[in-house]
């Protein structure tokens, strides 16, 4: 069958596969349309395990809210930040946190066999693949999260573009718009400091033990000549500076430096004459605790140019 121009066009606009590619496609499965997009599909499993073994440490974090109600955050990754702000893998990352914010799945491995939204023929995983041959480079999407909340609301806040991403849940009777810009407020905050606990009620014993004996060692090394009632009261201290870091509630507010968050949401809590009370948050942020591997881009343009 001959291979028209028209139909290495439709193909291509299926599938977002080179030029090249269909026209090979087509000839290979005789201009059948459907085996075409099989065969690239096939060939681009086989492009995706080539790249499988590259590093992706760049991309973005995407966050979703439903209702005020039920909320999602994931995490894809790419190998360079050019790909990151390309638009069809920032359409790709949307659309995975619409499919994470409707999936029950519960880890990374259950949300990859979930079908498609927009194609339930298809996995998660078989559209991922896909992209890693029309994008050419390795994509991993790597962690997801979603929050629910049951009696106030839920916002979003998202830094840099997708560097950052964060979901703050809260207890309240009012969700109005001054409750809501309050907790993306406190969503900021998260972004900018990073806290790990949302209070000291979520701090372990054993964390605390752990870090006491930490700040025990540290200061008799720098106080050898103080008496152990001293050292004592100079780890109290010390830990009490730790957990104001770690701890978003008495972490000192970013837009009031007069304030603490805590009483930040007191205030507010004052004004709209409802209880605001924030009961989690999630906070991703690309590509941390990967290892990114450092290359030099002459040498790489030159080792792909054959010099």
């Amino acid at each position: 069958m001959a291979i028209t121009a028209a139909m290495v066009k439709e193909l291509r606009e299926m599938t977002g596969a080179g030029m090249m590619d269909c026209k090979k496609a087509l000839g290979e499965t005789d201009g059948d349309m459907d085996a075409a997009v099989e065969f690239l599909r096939k060939n681009g499993q086989a492009k995706a395990e080539k790249k499988a073994g590259r590093i992706a440490a760049e991309g973005l974090c995407k966050v979703i809210v439903k209702n005020d109600k039920v909320a999602a955050v994931v995490e894809v990754n790419s190998e360079t930040d050019f790909v990151a702000k390309n638009e069809e893998f920032q359409s790709f990352v949307a659309a995975v946190a619409e499919q994470a914010v409707e999936s029950d799945a519960t880890s990374i491995e259950a949300f990859m066999t979930d079908p498609w939204l927009a194609d339930s023929g298809k996995t998660v995983k078989d559209v991922l693949t896909e992209k890693v041959a029309v994008i050419g480079e390795n994509l991993n999407i790597r962690r997801l999260e979603k929050m629910e909340a049951e009696d106030g609301c839920i916002v979003s806040y998202i830094h840099g573009g997708g560097r950052i991403g964060v979901l703050v849940n809260a207890k309240t009777n009012a969700v109005n718009d001054e409750v809501k810009e309050a907790l993306v407020n406190v969503a900021m905050q998260v972004a900018a400091l990073s806290p790990k606990y949302v209070s000291r009620d979520e701090v372990s014993q054993e964390y605390m033990e752990h870090e006491k004996e930490i700040l025990l060692a540290q200061a008799k090394i720098e106080n050898p000549e103080k008496p152990d009632n001293i050292i004592e009261k100079m780890i109290i201290g010390r830990l009490n500076k730790e957990l104001k870091e770690i701890c978003l509630l008495d972490q000192v507010y970013v837009k009031d430096s007069d304030l603490t968050v805590s009483k930040y949401l007191d205030k507010v809590s004052r004004e709209v004459g409802e209880a605001i009370t924030v009961k989690g948050f999630i906070r991703f942020e690309t590509g941390e605790g990967i290892e990114k591997k450092e290359e030099n881009f002459a040498e790489e343009v030159a080792k792909q140019m054959g010099q």
